[in-house]
């Protein structure tokens, strides 16, 4: 399986931005929908966005409410999650994960191999 290895985490404070990366071995995002999830405390994981490998996004409307952008660098094999005006609900661990589907997931059923997380915290 992939090696999915996600990086820039950290703490901030509300109303902050932060961009995660997700670096995964070459030409997965070329190939694999690549997706977002989030794991608060005390509460089952939760997808984020996801983008499919012809760039095709999709968001939890209800989370990102216009904030995250997910995109990706096919070069780099990267996928990124841009957040923004970050708010103490999204403290959480992000997970970056990635399926064989064509269109791009919400289930995380879908997604077979995944990364082991950063830690996101947002202080009000």
């Amino acid at each position: 399986q992939a090696q999915l290895v996600e990086s820039g985490g950290g703490l901030v404070q509300a109303g902050d931005s932060l961009r995660l990366s997700c670096a995964a071995p070459a030409r997965t995002t070329m190939w694999y929908t690549m997706g977002w999830f989030r794991q608060a405390p005390g509460k089952e994981r939760e997808f984020v966005a996801a983008i499919s490998r012809i760039g095709t996004v999709t968001y939890n409307a209800d989370t990102v409410k216009g904030r995250f952008t997910i995109s990706k660098n096919d070069r780099k094999s990267t996928v990124y999650l841009q957040m923004n005006s970050l708010e103490p609900e999204d403290t959480a661990v992000y997970y970056c994960a990635a399926a064989q589907s064509g269109s791009p997931s919400r289930d995380d059923k879908s997604y077979d191999n995944w990364g082991q997380g950063t830690q996101v915290t947002v202080s009000s």
